[in-house]
């Protein structure tokens, strides 16, 4: 053979896929997490307003970009039909999802330079956000791993 994929099987499934965006988002949370908010929150009052500025508009398209890919995949995954450890992933990234647009987001639009309780409250949704994110990615690759 050529060494090249069966016909009509394909080279990405839609499984490999979401676990590849998943592993992906997950990366870039633990990296907002971990660098890009304590970072963030330690500046202090006189910068806050233009810091602030400048990570919004610096992380939205990447957060776009990851969302749509998170959705689209996901999407075909759903309907392909996932096993219970794609069916995890998919919940756990949707959890993440979630708390992006209830909690961060609103309060990212909240926060001020005197607003500790805030930020606070910010880096606690986003250790929750961190958790959906991993887990979802560890659940998605788990399912390649068990699947056929």
């Amino acid at each position: 053979g050529s060494g090249g994929p069966r016909r009509g099987h394909a080279l990405v499934t839609p499984a490999i896929a979401f676990a590849l965006v998943a592993a992906a988002h997950a990366g870039f949370q633990v990296t907002v997490t971990t660098l890009v908010y304590p970072a963030l929150v330690e500046v202090g009052p006189a910068a806050w307003d233009t810091a602030h500025a400048r990570h919004s508009r610096r992380i939205v398209p990447l957060v776009a970009l990851l969302y749509a890919g998170l959705v689209g995949s996901g999407g075909v995954l759903v309907l392909d039909g996932p096993d219970v450890l794609g069916w995890v992933g998919l919940v756990a990234t949707a959890g993440a999802l979630a708390t992006t647009a209830v909690a961060a987001a609103p309060l990212h639009g909240r926060l001020r330079a005197d607003t500790d309780d805030l930020r606070h409250r910010l880096l606690l949704v986003d250790r929750l956000r961190c958790s959906g994110a991993v887990l979802g990615a560890l659940a998605a690759t788990a399912s390649l791993l068990t699947s056929r």
